[in-house]
């Protein structure tokens, strides 16, 4: 496992698929930065941190996916080594806002990026991001983002969350086709909001109570409203809290 530290870079991601594309790069590689110029969340949402503060970090996992229907189990492997590692320092109130947020109580304090390139028929590599606030303490703009810092009142050593984090990833993808069903019912118990009724909104904008009950084989969040249970893809649904 090969740690790369930056001082600043657009982005830790778009950094470690260039090497990807020049060179044969280590599987696990990691690649972290003080500082981000470009950081992107899900579909182009913009991530910012303060300089030195937090961890920005992008992994390479190859060798573990072989099909598109199989993404979302990377992104459960990921979502799950971020808790652990969270749960071990003893973050209160850990849970996964579908699909890529980290939270603590009601406030996020992570965000997840996977970017998969199709190789091959059966060869996907995947560029995992991390985007998660650790030593931050100023969100005055950012009402629903908060800090390790701040829900813990502890200071963290960055460098070694990082290397926590990608070992407990390794660690998962290492038992995953014999645990993958522990995983899935893990994943699915830590999901943000879980049998809690929310309002909900579509991409047309109509509004809707319901639940979070699971997800599907592909991922995609089931809610229960008063027409039954919906599946969702990214983008098409948002939850009101």
């Amino acid at each position: 496992m090969r740690l790369v530290k930056l001082d600043a870079i657009d982005s830790t991601n778009n950094y470690l698929k260039e090497l990807i594309r020049r060179d044969e790069i280590e599987n696990f590689t990691i690649i972290s930065a003080q500082e981000q110029t470009n950081g992107r969340g899900q579909m182009g949402s913009v991530w910012n941190s303060e300089k030195g503060k937090n961890i920005i970090m992008s992994v390479l996992v190859k060798d573990f996916l072989s099909d598109a229907s199989e993404v979302f189990n990377l992104n459960m492997a990921f979502s799950l080594a971020v808790l652990s590692v969270l749960k071990k320092h003893q973050i209160p109130d850990l849970s996964v806002k579908w699909p890529n947020d980290i939270m603590s109580g009601n406030k996020k304090v992570g965000g997840i990026l996977i970017e998969n390139t199709f190789k091959s028929e059966r060869e996907i590599q995947s560029v995992i991001g991390l985007g998660l606030n650790v030593n931050q303490s100023d969100f005055d703009h950012l009402p629903q983002a908060s800090s390790l810092y701040l829900v813990s009142g502890r200071i963290f050593d960055k460098d070694i969350l990082i290397l926590e984090i990608a070992n407990q990833l390794k660690v998962n993808l290492e038992h995953w086709s014999v645990k993958h069903e522990q995983f899935r019912a893990h994943y699915v118990a830590s999901l943000f909001k879980r049998n809690k009724i929310m309002k909900f909104k579509r991409a047309d904008d109509s509004v809707f109570e319901g639940y979070v009950v699971g997800i599907d084989d592909t991922g995609k969040l089931l809610i229960n409203s008063s027409q039954g249970i919906s599946a969702y893809d990214i983008k098409e649904v948002q939850m009101i809290y």
